[in-house]
């Protein structure tokens, strides 16, 4: 094999190393709420919380739930399930509160419970149809189990509380 053989195949496979390095993934913590799955950028996720007391508030609308003190930093609670136009629910030993961080305000989201965290190559996430727009999801992909994960727009969640 000549030198310039052997160039053009070490071209190419740094070609291929540098093609699955610009593969746009992120990670995502998938939760459920009301039978939905739902995933959350992990780079806004500070906390996962299982037990913690809720002050609640005075007027204020029924989807914000109150207010936690985390470590001298006051975070208000927002029920998800609430937030989303659904029946209130009792909670259960695999709720919980999952503190988020987003353009430096941080906020906590009551879910029924944490699932796991995935790879989500970002190529593939579709757009919510117009039709069905849902104000805090910004778009959705189909996982091999043959469900639909829909993906939390966090900053319009901060713009609706």
């Amino acid at each position: 094999m000549s030198n310039e053989q052997t160039q053009n195949v070490n071209m190419e496979s740094t070609d291929a190393v540098m093609l699955e390095a610009d593969t746009p993934t992120e990670r995502y913590l998938t939760f459920r709420s009301d039978g939905i799955t739902m995933g959350v950028s992990t780079n806004y996720v500070i906390e996962i919380l299982t037990d913690h007391i809720i002050t609640e508030l005075p007027r204020v609308p029924d989807f914000i739930r109150g207010i936690i003190n985390m470590r001298g930093q006051i975070v208000p609670i927002i029920d998800i399930r609430l937030k989303m136009g659904k029946p209130r629910s009792e909670y259960t030993d695999t709720t919980c509160i999952i503190v988020l961080d987003i353009d430096s305000v941080y906020i906590g989201i009551i879910v029924d419970s944490v699932q796991q965290v995935l790879d989500v190559d970002k190529t593939q996430i579709s757009a919510i149809p117009v039709e069905d727009q849902q104000g805090l999801v910004n778009g959705m992909i189909s996982l091999s189990s043959q469900e639909v994960l829909l993906f939390l727009d966090c900053e319009e969640l901060i713009q609706a509380y």
